[in-house]
């Protein structure tokens, strides 16, 4: 079965587009949501991800309206990949039915890996730089180690100055709030010219 997904931010923005390219691709049943894509809880894409089988071919309108980062876009089509659920979006250059489409998956699977790379070395550059002006860091009191890691990635990231926080935020899956409490934890100062850029 060709199952296709649509989503749109808010209420404001219409669907039809989507669902019309998505029947043109001979989608047999439809899944559609209104939810923005920075947001973890996507009930819609839940019950997808639960009704699709082996077998079945996963399509979207384009790659950002399944995936709310690079990561979590590689994570979803790698849990498809593993149940036997092909995944293709129409506006890009993925389809993992054929030989090209995986191609090009593996491709941003290795972007996303070396994300993940960058984010860790720039992390112990940080604790380094700490470590030089005194602070010998531990973890904040009330942190999980997963959420320490991501506290040392978001402090590094800010302190570099060559991402906003928003950019910051998209590439560490967190919160505004959360990057800001991160940021307080580790005693980084917040809205110099040496933080992170500020948004617009």
């Amino acid at each position: 079965m060709i199952v296709g997904y649509a989503r749109v931010s808010t209420k404001d923005q219409h669907l039809r587009l989507q669902i019309d390219d998505l029947l043109s691709a001979g989608c047999e049943k439809l899944f559609t949501e209104v939810a923005s894509g920075s947001k973890n809880d996507r009930p819609v894409l839940k019950e997808l991800l639960e009704f699709i089988q082996s077998g079945d071919v996963l399509v979207t309108w384009k790659l950002d309206r399944l995936g709310r980062s690079l990561r979590h876009l590689v994570e979803t089509v790698s849990l498809l990949l593993e149940r036997g659920v092909g995944f293709k979006s129409l506006n890009d250059p993925v389809d993992t039915t054929t030989a090209q489409g995986r191609l090009i998956f593996n491709i941003f699977a290795s972007l996303a890996e070396f994300e993940r790379e960058l984010i860790r070395e720039r992390t112990m550059a940080g604790l380094r730089a700490a470590r030089v002006r005194g602070r010998l860091g531990g973890r904040p009191k009330g942190l999980s180690k997963e959420a320490e890691k991501t506290s040392y990635a978001a402090s590094a990231l800010y302190q570099e100055g060559t991402l906003s926080s928003g950019e910051i935020c998209k590439r560490l899956d967190i919160a505004r709030s959360t990057l800001y409490k991160y940021l307080q934890m580790r005693g980084v100062e917040i809205g110099t010219k040496k933080g992170a850029k500020l948004e617009q």
